[in-house]
């Protein structure tokens, strides 16, 4: 359905059931899934890609151009998956010609003010809080969440499973599977809870664990840490991946609390 007060240019392709309300205003070079709902007031610009059975909320702004100065009006794009949320006055910005695509995964909610820049890489099941400010070209992995208030400088990545405390200024790269919070930034444990609800065995979450005391808690530097883990540790998806996270930080990792 939708609303005869809405614009939608008459280029833009909408699939079957998408709801368009009062005074949204849609762009020529857009595509909509099935059953997804477009608010009053919301904004989709050329570039957007909505999946299916999302919700785009009042003022929301899909797809604006870059707030880069190297942007020189090429044609990019601004890609949402399915099942994902956009609250009030959320703006995702579309790519440059770094990638040419911003992304935000499936079943992601992004909460209400908050900003994704440029060539940003949200991954799936991520909750970006209230008033957070993602820099262009940072990477956030799948099921990570960022409190409310959190703002993350540029090309920085964030690790799967992680939980940032509210008001965090990230700097830095976070490994996965943790918690970080302070300032500066720093870690602070496993995430078990939330390693927990997902349905991370015991046994799992204690070898995390003990890989996380091997890097923050024996006084090794990370390359000697790394090199232990290698030498001394099974292999496993998860070693791996926290091994391989760390050797190709461009940024660097976060330290442990002083």
């Amino acid at each position: 359905m939708i609303s005869d007060l809405a614009y939608v240019h008459p280029d833009a392709r909408l699939a079957g059931n998408v709801i368009v309300e009062p005074f949204a205003y849609i762009a020529g070079d857009v595509v909509i899934g099935e059953s997804t709902w477009i608010g009053p007031n919301a904004t989709v610009m050329d570039g957007a890609r909505i999946g299916r059975d999302c919700k785009i909320f009042p003022s929301a702004v899909i797809s604006g151009i870059p707030q880069d100065l190297k942007f020189r009006g090429e044609k990019t794009t601004a890609e949402i998956g399915d099942r994902t949320t956009v609250r009030e006055a959320v703006t995702v910005n579309r790519g440059t010609a770094a990638s040419g695509k911003t992304i935000v995964g499936n079943d992601c909610l992004l909460m209400a003010y908050s900003h994704i820049g440029h060539d940003c890489m949200i991954g799936n099941n991520c909750i970006i809080g209230n008033n957070s400010g993602l820099a262009g070209e940072v990477k956030v992995d799948n099921w990570a969440i960022l409190s409310a208030g959190t703002l993350v400088h540029q090309f920085t990545r964030i690790g799967a499973h992680v939980i940032i405390g509210g008001g965090a200024k990230v700097r830095i790269d976070v490994p996965p599977y943790i918690k970080a919070d302070r300032e500066p930034l720093c870690y602070l444990g496993l995430n078990t809870v939330g390693l927990s609800r997902r349905g991370f065995e015991k046994q799992r979450i204690d070898d995390i664990h003990n890989i996380y005391r091997i890097i923050y808690q024996n006084g090794m530097n990370f390359s000697q840490a790394i090199s232990h883990l290698e030498n001394t540790f099974p292999q496993t998806p998860d070693r791996d991946y926290i091994i391989d996270f760390i050797k190709k930080s461009e940024r660097g990792v976060i330290r442990g609390p002083r």
